[in-house]
């Protein structure tokens, strides 16, 4: 059995063709092998659905595949619509034809590919005593690009560092879907841990990747950069992977992707009881917003966390609206960057 390795680097057009295309069935692969590269480089997602049109998301736009295989806008000319034997191709080729295979995959909606791309996918849910145990029939599929994008954090890491440069704040990053949290999680993740040249020395990172989104590990084994010292506990639940993170790695910082669950806010709540810095995302627009929430109100109320980042599409993914301190009426302005010689 070969070892997996970090997924090679390389300009998105190059790693498209190694790590999605092997997926898609002719025609499909020759259509989307003639995408242009400046199209490979803005592409979000791929969407098959059976007897539907193809849907690409591409710089925040749709686009389908024509029945000529062309990527045109919606509504542009004649769609083509996958057939189900298209779809069973695609399903046989990600689950090397053993959907059996990925019984725990199935359950949970969607599976992480090598180069941490991902594939969600809805059929006809299997329920045992209440719960999705699997799913049968797959109608619809959602190729999700991974791009890492250095230094997409560049604007916010330096307000996120203590004056003394010996700490990183209690911080929590608000963002509605779509808006670049993961790549902006992911970007500080890397950052904190590394370090910055100058300003801050670099740090002990746990990082519990629930759903494999932030460093996109395959058996195992992060697929994006998500720094020299982080410790990735992938595929488990938040807070199960906190405590045990804290046990097990003893970290100075601590990672999280979308808060939620009343048992998430218990740990996390430990993690600041044990000394230790937490780094966590929600879905929202606002703070008011998340102060009407249940459990996660209380945090807002409370002032734990010491800053707080609101995230738009405004100006493109990963648009830095507002950083707030933890008492919601100063806004923080970026560190200026210290130079080093």
């Amino acid at each position: 059995m070969t070892e997996p390795q970090l997924a090679e680097a390389g300009p998105l057009p190059e790693r498209f063709a190694r790590e999605i295309l092997p997926y898609f069935p002719s025609p499909l692969k020759n259509w989307l092998a003639g995408l242009s590269q400046e199209t490979l480089r803005q592409l979000e997602e791929i969407r098959l659905r059976v007897h539907r049109p193809i849907i690409c998301q591409v710089g925040g736009r749709s686009a389908w595949l024509n029945d000529r295989g062309q990527l045109v806008a919606l509504r542009t000319g004649t769609p083509f619509l996958l057939c189900s034997e298209l779809m069973q191709k695609v399903v046989a080729l990600i689950s090397q034809s053993s959907l059996y295979a990925l019984e725990t995959e199935l359950s949970q909606g969607y599976l992480t590919l090598k180069g941490g791309h991902r594939v969600g996918f809805t059929g006809e849910a299997i329920l045992h005593r209440g719960k999705i145990t699997g799913m049968k029939h797959l109608s619809s599929l959602n190729f999700r690009i991974a791009r890492q994008i250095p230094g997409a954090a560049d604007g916010l890491v330096r307000t996120l560092i203590d004056e003394t440069g010996d700490r990183i704040y209690h911080t929590l990053i608000i963002s509605p879907p779509r808006a670049g949290k993961t790549t902006i999680l992911r970007d500080l993740v890397r950052q904190i841990s590394d370090g910055i040249p100058g300003l801050w020395s670099g740090a002990n990172v746990g990082l519990v990747d629930e759903r494999s989104e932030i460093a996109g590990s395959y058996q195992g084994i992060p697929q994006l950069d998500i720094g020299m010292r982080t410790d990735v506990l992938d595929g488990c639940p938040k807070a199960e992977g906190m405590l045990l993170l804290l046990r097990s790695m003893s970290p100075q910082v601590i990672a999280v992707d979308e808060l939620g669950r009343k048992e998430d806010i218990d740990a996390l709540l430990e993690m600041l009881n044990a000394g230790v810095s937490v780094i966590a995302t929600v879905h929202g627009s606002s703070a008011s917003e998340l102060q009407q929430r249940p459990h996660l109100g209380s945090l807002i109320k409370d002032r734990v966390f010491e800053r707080l980042v609101i995230l738009s599409r405004r100006l493109g993914p990963g648009t830095i609206e507002k950083i707030y301190r933890g008492d919601l009426t100063a806004v923080v302005s970026p560190k200026p960057e210290v130079k080093t010689n």
